[in-house]
């Protein structure tokens, strides 16, 4: 443990940057100038024994140095101007997806499939506003491949030493296949204690909702699979007549060993306060690159990593063991109202289902009581009785709403209205659009996993949303000036429905197959232990389902509850948060991203009225919509500056947007051109 000639503490021990490069070919941004990238290591000691540490599950089984601390390390990136004076004094904490960096995502720039791609600016949101932005390792499971943020953290070592236990694992293939690893999305694997272990309980089923059938444990088997060298580990399971594709699968076995991943919480929260409170140098040695730059640290996170955010909102652990606060904002981007394995004893961080998530409940900002258990509790507990609730925008968008979970963050379930809210917190649904940003044209195949759907994708691109957000986050934290209200669907107006009541109008439109049923979260009983971050009942009872609320349709079959953008307010297509699996990858009743990637769809309006009742669609016309191209632009530009005006959309978007739609009309009124 570092102390600082101020006399405090930090758990930070050293802030190991070994490389320095150029970001952007040297790029200025503005008044900003220039950035530099920044790459390293964070190497921290925390005390296992104080009160701000004490909701880290095992962190008492953890190994310890000869001061008492218990010692990890995590891979560390940032990009920083290289005049850290002309900075903003703000840090944007990405929380890394599955180890790859997303805040990028905010100018406008594509996700990339490959970590060792070179970061791109984009529109150069982010560096013309002046933010530092930081990556730091906290999933422990990522695995060490060149290019990705992981955490590196010790094991839970019990009075026998390794502990061993249950866990459960769930596959699904998109082709055929004899072989899974024992890992959520080929992370670190979880090996078999025994491979002859007759307990082991493989299931199948093709809906999360549905019966699970049992494989007979005769008809597969653990091996290890042989390469150049034979693995030490038990680290796959192996059906010789294979899985079948789309099918759902779900393991549950004997492992030995449990990360200690909930380290994750302390690794976001002491590097963050490192780089806010730290000095320039000591011991002769430089510290913080950041030292007296910093004001306010806001973490965004994005569907797994905003899963991550619920959870250390949950925990309630944002202050260091000076308490100092770490994070002054905090935006959970398409979590849901979901958390997930990220401070569980044999936690698989990158797990992402909520039908198999322990301890989803509570879903609200504010006190909620769930009729059917009797429990009751609130997201911001911990942190409301440490005296400390940073400022929380919750954004999601209609594919967590379908999932079935979304709904459940606003929600009061014993009267079914509106659940009250925090005065901390704005929860804001991007009506209409799909998981990830969409990208136009419309894709027939995803190009990060080969996915095809039933239609093409989603194309809606919400990035415009996401960065008036943070503009107003910041000045929210910085100013107290208030942010705009919060916008989804709602009970207490009537633009919140069940989510089976719309499947019969889905059905209208030409060329749309809809599922046999919606799926909703479930009531899950994982033990008398999940509390306190031990699942012993694998797998979980099943009880009753939560109600899943969606978002209205309007005329166009568009949503009505929820922040609309002009796609929808001005439309030239049809655009959902769901899509059914096509059935070339295999159960082509099940939505896609039930088991991870929630996908959308893109449906043109009838571009005439004679092809609208040739085709039989109920949906108006673009010809009779519009009197002209021209026309439909000035609607696109009067929508884009009302959501100026209500401060959901920034001024410096407006022109973007309005040549996007331009392009989208000529697209679907087919002249082929994007012109």
């Amino acid at each position: 443990m570092i102390r600082w000639p101020t006399g405090g503490v930090l758990a930070i021990t050293e802030l190991e940057i070994s490389k320095r490069t150029s970001f952007a070919s040297g790029e200025s941004f503005g008044d900003v100038g220039a950035y530099e990238l920044l790459e390293g290591t964070a190497h921290y000691a925390v005390d296992p024994l104080h009160a701000r540490n004490q909701g880290i599950t095992d962190l008492d089984l953890a190994p310890r140095n000869n001061a008492g601390n218990v010692e990890f390390s995590a891979d560390f990136a940032m990009l920083q101007p290289v005049n850290i004076d002309r900075g903003n004094r703000r840090i944007l904490f990405d929380v890394v997806n599955r180890g790859r960096k997303t805040a990028l995502g905010m100018n406008s720039v594509p996700s990339a499939t490959d970590p060792m791609a070179p970061l791109e600016a984009g529109n150069g949101y982010l560096m013309r506003r002046g933010y530092t932005v930081v990556w730091g390792g906290w999933q422990a499971d990522v695995p060490s491949t060149p290019g990705l943020i992981g955490l590196h953290v010790p094991e839970a070592v019990g009075p026998e030493g390794a502990l061993t236990g249950k866990i459960m694992c769930q596959f699904q293939c998109n082709e055929p296949t004899q072989v899974f690893l024992l890992a959520d999305r080929e992370h670190l694997a979880n090996p078999a204690a025994d491979p002859e272990e007759t307990e082991a309980n493989l299931t199948v089923r093709d809906l999360p909702n549905s019966p699970a059938t049992p494989v007979d444990r005769s008809q597969w088997s653990f091996i290890r699979v042989e390469d150049v060298d034979v693995e030490p580990n038990y680290n796959h399971v192996y059906m010789p007549s294979g899985f079948e594709p789309g099918r759902i699968y779900q393991l549950v076995y004997t492992t030995t060993g449990s990360r200690i991943v909930g380290l994750g919480f302390a690794a976001m929260r002491d590097v963050v306060s490192f780089l806010k409170y730290a000095p320039a140098r000591f011991d002769g040695r430089r510290g913080n690159p950041c030292a007296g730059a910093i004001d306010y640290a806001y973490a965004m996170g994005r569907s797994q990593s905003g899963r991550f955010l619920r959870q250390y909102i949950h925990t309630g652990i944002n202050e260091d063991e000076e308490d100092r606060v770490a994070l002054d904002g905090i935006i959970p981007h398409v979590a849901g109202g979901m958390r997930g394995e990220f401070n569980l004893r044999f936690g698989q961080p990158s797990k992402d289902v909520c039908y198999i998530i322990p301890e989803m409940f509570p879903f609200t900002d504010t006190p909620q009581t769930d009729p059917v258990t009797g429990a009751q509790g609130s997201l911001l507990d911990m942190m409301e009785q440490r005296g400390s609730v940073p400022k929380i925008m919750f954004t999601n968008t209609s594919a967590e709403y379908w999932r079935g979970d979304a709904a459940l963050i606003h929600t009061d379930l014993e009267n079914l209205t509106d659940a009250a809210e925090s005065p901390s917190v704005r929860r804001y649904h991007f009506a209409g659009c799909q998981h990830g940003s969409g990208e136009f044209p419309p894709l027939e195949v995803r190009t990060n996993d080969g996915i095809r759907g039933q239609l093409p994708f989603n194309s809606v691109d919400y990035a415009p949303l996401l960065r008036a957000a943070l503009d107003n986050l910041d000045r929210w934290v910085a100013t107290g000036e208030e942010p705009p209200a919060s916008r989804h669907p709602s009970l207490n107006d009537g633009t919140a429905v069940e989510s089976y009541t719309l499947l019969e109008r889905f059905a209208q439109l030409p060329g749309v197959r809809v599922p046999t049923q919606a799926t909703r979260a479930i009531r899950l009983d994982y033990g008398p232990e999940a509390h306190l971050g031990r699942t012993t009942r694998l797998p979980a009872a099943e009880g009753a389902e939560f109600p899943a609320l969606v978002a209205d349709l309007d005329e166009s079959f568009n949503e009505r509850g929820g922040i609309r953008m002009p796609d929808l307010a001005v439309p030239v297509a049809t655009y959902t948060g769901w899509n059914l699996r096509d059935e070339s990858i295999g159960n082509a009743n099940l939505f896609i991203g039930i088991t991870g990637g929630l996908a959308g769809w893109t449906l043109p309006l009838p571009p005439t009225a004679a092809e609208r009742e040739a085709t039989g669609d109920p949906r108006v016309s673009i010809e009779e919509r519009y009197a002209s191209r021209e026309d439909y632009l000035e609607q696109v530009a009067r929508a884009a500056m009302d959501l100026v005006a209500e401060s959901y959309m920034l001024e410096d978007d407006v022109d973007e947007v309005v040549d996007l739609a331009g392009r989208k009309y000529d697209y679907f009124v087919g002249d082929g051109g994007e012109s």
